[in-house]
């Protein structure tokens, strides 16, 4: 079986080009069926705000890709509790099924994986 592996995504989509690269090593990893799981921290949880408008910043919008990641067996999404509620964003209102944790939960959660990719 192939190694897992967790990649924590901690820059906003419209800082440089990490949140797009750790977007593409899992949507890339999911066309293989290789074990992955996606963590939003920091300013990594911005990507998952609703309504955001990159245009308006000359940005690619990720929100297409994000949407993707079901479509290509990524099902282990997570987002740090505290991340979102310093940015002020609402687990409820995130346009993806992803599970907050607290954390001594990402704690945990770091120990499942083989390996670790932060972007």
């Amino acid at each position: 079986m192939p190694n897992s592996m967790l990649i924590i995504s901690r820059q906003s989509p419209w800082s440089g080009p990490g949140a797009r690269e750790a977007l593409d090593i899992v949507l890339a990893g999911g066309a293989y069926d290789l074990p992955l799981g996606l963590l939003f921290l920091d300013d990594g949880v911005f990507q998952l705000a609703p309504g955001q408008q990159p245009a308006a910043l000359q940005q690619k919008d990720l929100t297409a890709n994000l949407q993707a990641l079901p479509l290509f067996g990524i099902e282990a999404l997570f987002a740090c509790g505290r991340s979102l509620a310093e940015r002020g964003l609402d687990p409820r209102a995130l346009p993806l099924p992803v599970r907050v944790l607290a954390d001594d939960e990402i704690a945990r959660l770091l120990d499942d994986y083989d390996h670790l990719v932060t972007l």
